[in-house]
């Protein structure tokens, strides 16, 4: 491993160096690998894998939609496209990436295809983190491994296909063979991940519930809608508005910290624009802190995850979710930036 320090905290991360395409690819050279599920994480790690010569097979409800795409992305039914419980018991390795509440409908039907020296694959640590309410509780007799991917699965396929990597992190929750971490991080690496720290199945569920909701995608969204609001207030245009709020930052100043860091951002900024953001980001910490320490003691109690299995296991859930997103697509904020996008050079057509 790899030694990095973090202004004082030491940390060991996995790299490419250590572990190679081919010394993974000689890792899992007896294994079979079962993605159970090709919705989200599915399809960008078994194509992956696929293009990395590893032994894959994909495990989905025949005649739903993600079957059909499984068709379309090569998968041959019969040969390496099956129904969920016949991919798992071909499986050596049974990379479980049903949604959440899937993972819990379905464990009583995968479970028993488990056998002895099978791992047992997550990317994310949900299930296993919270047993009490999910039901998923592994034999003894299986390794238990995580590979956590930090982007969605087709962030994960772009990045492979463009010679990159998406940093993931991994953890071994049961080691029943004695070869867990090697068999996880020649699979972490062999989905396409760029470098890999280790974590444990309850901190990334930890982090990870608690990140999307904050700053990844939650906090985002509604700080990025009242600055928005705002402005509409006040009277500025819809236009004007939308690139004060979203399109500048996503254009040209988030780039800026993906390719330096924060301080990188600020120096390339104008002396007014660096002084406002130093007096109010302060400000800005002290009032969201106190969200953020209920947002995490909401993930610690399993509050979260109670909210989550309950919505999703609703009938007309899909439904209710398409309207919750329709009402953020359609509204004037995001029209304005579908307006915004259509404008800008690469989005013209030649005349």
């Amino acid at each position: 491993m790899t030694k990095l320090n973090f202004g004082g905290t030491e940390e060991e991360v996995v790299t490419r160096e250590e572990y190679p395409m081919d010394k993974c690819q000689d890792i899992l050279k007896e294994e079979t690998v079962a993605v159970l599920g090709y919705g989200v994480q599915g399809p960008g790690q078994a194509l992956n894998m696929r293009d990395n010569k590893v032994n894959v097979i994909i495990g989905q409800r025949k005649g739903s939609a993600s079957w059909e795409k499984a068709l379309k992305d090569g998968w041959v039914e019969g040969e390496t496209l099956f129904e969920l419980e016949e991919a798992a018991e071909r499986g050596t390795v049974i990379m479980y990436l049903l949604s959440d509440a899937g993972q819990k409908l379905m464990w009583d039907k995968i479970k028993p295809h488990l056998k002895e020296g099978d791992a047992l694959y997550f990317s994310h640590g949900f299930s296993i983190v919270y047993k009490d309410r999910t039901g998923v509780v592994p034999p003894e007799n299986v390794d238990v491994i995580l590979a956590a991917p930090k982007g969605p699965g087709g962030m994960v396929r772009k990045h492979f296909l463009d010679g990159k990597g998406v940093n993931s992190s991994f953890a071994i929750h049961q080691d029943a063979t004695g070869h867990a971490k090697e068999r996880c991080i020649a699979l972490a690496m062999t989905i396409g991940s760029g470098f890999l720290f280790e974590t444990t199945f309850q901190n990334e569920v930890y982090s990870d519930l608690t990140g999307e909701r904050g700053v990844l995608m939650g906090a985002l969204a509604g700080i990025m809608e009242a600055q928005y609001d705002l402005f509409r207030k006040h009277g500025h245009s819809p236009s004007e508005a939308f690139n004060e709020t979203v399109e500048e930052a996503t254009q040209s100043l988030i780039p800026l910290i993906a390719q330096n860091g924060m301080d990188w951002m600020f120096a390339n900024c104008s002396t007014t624009a660096q002084r406002g953001a130093l007096d109010w980001k302060n400000k800005f910490k002290d009032a969201v802190t106190p969200v953020f320490d209920d947002l995490y003691e909401s993930v610690k109690t399993g509050e979260e995850t109670q909210i989550t299995l309950d919505a999703n296991s609703d009938s007309d859930y899909r439904a209710k979710l398409q309207e919750e997103l329709d009402e953020i697509g359609n509204s004037e904020m995001w029209q304005a930036g579908k307006t915004v996008r259509g404008l800008r050079p690469e989005n013209q057509k030649d005349n």
